[in-house]
C-alpha cells in the first residue's frame, strides 16, 4: 500500500502534521498512516505517557490497570462494547471477531462486500487473493440494500457473520447509506447472523464512530489504527453474551492469546490520547470541521464546473475525478484512478503527501492554513491539467 512508481519516498522525521524525507524535503502529511496518524507525529500527551510507562517496565506478564482503564473509556464512547478484548492490529481484531461469530453460531459462511479491506489477509478486490484466510466467503455489493438483504435471507442458517465497513475505505472511502446499513442490521437480526462493524478507521468519525452517527448497534465492533495513540493496537468486542465465551472459568471457553495484547506502551498511549487529547468534545469538533472542509471543496468543484469530488466522511475521504454520484466502486470511472496517480505526483511536488490511490486523512495538528494548502493543491491540479480533466 505504501509502494508507488518509480519508488516510494523514504521519510526521516515527523513533527506535528508534517514529514521530512531523507533528502530534506518537507510535506504536509495527508496520508496519516491510513487514519492511524490521527494525533500527528509528536503529540506531547502521548509521548509523555509512553515515557512515563517505560520507567515502570515493559513486559509485566500479568494484567495491568491500563487495560481496565482503557476498556472503560472505550465502553463510554462505544456502548455496544459491552465486553472487549485487546489485540495487536485491526487485522487481528477482524480475524478474532469473525472467528468468534463462527464459534458461537456454529455456522461457517461469512458475508463480505466487494472491494472491502478488513486487513492484510482479508482483501476483497476484483480477484481473490491467495493470501486471504480460507473462510467460506459470500460476496455482496456495497450499498445494495436489497441485494444484501436477499443474500442474508437466502443463506439463512448457514451465515455466521456479516462484516462491513461503515465507510468502504479501500473501495474509495464510500460512505454506507443509512438505508443500506440499517437493512444489514434488520436482516441479520431476523436470521441470527452476527453483524460486525469494522470501525478500525471509521471510529474516528465523531465521539462514537459511525455506529453512533447512524444510530445502529452492531453485535461486534472492531477497532485499531489511531486507538493505540500511534502504536500497534486492535480491539474487538460487543454483546456480553458473545464475548463472555472468552471467560476462562467456563468449561466451553474460547481461547484468545497474544504475547503483546496488553502491551503497556500501546495502552498508555491510547489512554492518554482518548482521555486527554481526542476527548468526545474534541472528536465532535474535529469531525464537524473536517466535514465542513470536505463539503466546501465539493461546492467549489461544482461552482467551477470541475469533474472532481471528495467522497467520504469527516476527516477521511478520497478525491475522485467525476461529477456523477459515487455510491459504489463501480461508479468510479477507470480514468479517475489514472488521474488519481497524476494528482498524487502533482501533490508531492507541491509539498503535500497524499495516498497513492487518492485517499486523504486529516489529522488533529492540522491548522486552517494547512487545509488551505490542501485546497490550493487540488485547485492547482485542476488548473494545470484542464484538458486531461475534461477529456476523462
Amino acid at each position: 500500500m505504501l509502494y508507488y512508481q518509480p519508488f516510494p519516498l523514504t521519510m526521516a522525521q515527523g513533527r506535528g502534521a508534517r514529514l521530512r524525507d531523507i533528502d530534506g524535503h518537507e510535506y504536509l502529511d495527508c496520508v496519516g498512516e491510513f487514519s492511524a496518524g490521527l494525533y500527528g507525529h509528536d503529540e506531547p500527551e502521548i509521548l509523555g505517557a509512553i515515557r512515563e510507562v517505560l520507567n515502570r517496565g515493559l513486559v509485566l506478564a500479568a494484567p495491568t490497570d491500563l487495560e481496565a482503564r482503557m476498556a472503560a473509556l472505550l465502553q463510554q464512547r462505544f456502548p455496544s462494547l459491552e465486553r472487549l478484548r485487546f489485540c495487536n492490529s485491526g487485522t487481528e481484531a477482524n480475524l478474532f471477531a469473525i472467528a468468534t461469530a463462527i464459534a458461537v453460531t456454529g455456522r461457517r459462511k461469512v458475508m463480505v462486500f466487494r472491494h472491502a479491506y478488513h486487513g492484510g489477509v482479508l482483501v476483497f478486490g476484483d480477484a481473490s487473493l491467495p493470501m486471504n484466510v480460507p473462510h467460506d466467503f459470500v460476496m455482496a455489493d456495497y450499498n445494495d440494500a436489497e441485494g444484501a438483504r436477499r443474500i442474508i435471507e437466502e443463506q439463512g442458517g448457514e451465515l455466521a457473520a456479516v462484516i462491513v465497513e461503515p465507510i468502504l475505505g479501500a473501495g474509495g472511502n464510500i460512505p454506507g447509506a443509512p438505508g443500506f446499513l440499517k437493512a444489514l442490521r434488520e436482516a441479520t437480526q431476523r436470521t441470527g447472523t452476527i453483524l460486525i462493524f469494522d470501525e478500525v478507521k471509521t471510529s474516528r468519525c465523531g465521539p462514537g464512530g459511525v455506529q453512533q452517527l447512524m444510530g445502529i448497534r452492531p453485535d461486534l465492533t472492531t477497532m485499531g489504527k489511531y486507538v493505540g495513540g500511534g502504536l500497534p493496537c486492535g480491539v474487538f468486542g460487543g454483546r456480553a453474551d458473545l464475548m463472555d465465551r472468552f471467560d476462562p472459568a467456563r468449561p466451553d471457553a474460547l481461547k484468545h492469546a497474544g504475547t503483546f495484547n496488553n502491551n503497556v506502551c500501546t495502552l498508555a498511549a491510547g489512554l492518554a490520547g482518548l482521555s486527554r487529547v481526542f476527548t468526545p468534545e474534541r472528536a465532535a469538533d474535529f469531525f464537524s470541521r473536517s466535514e465542513d472542509f470536505r463539503l466546501s471543496m465539493n461546492r467549489e468543484f461544482r461552482e467551477r464546473n470541475l469533474p472532481m469530488q471528495c467522497v467520504g466522511l469527516g476527516s477521511m475521504f478520497s478525491l475522485h475525478f467525476t461529477a456523477d454520484p459515487v455510491n459504489a466502486p463501480a461508479d468510479i470511472p477507470a480514468h479517475s484512478r489514472l488521474l488519481g496517480q497524476l494528482f498524487h505526483m502533482h501533490s508531492l511536488l507541491k509539498g503535500v503527501l497524499v495516498c497513492a490511490r487518492g485517499d486523504l486523512f486529516l489529522s488533529l495538528p492540522m491548522t486552517d492554513a494547512d487545509l488551505q494548502k490542501v485546497r490550493e493543491v487540488m485547485l492547482d491540479f485542476a488548473a494545470s491539467y484542464p484538458d486531461v480533466l475534461t477529456a476523462g
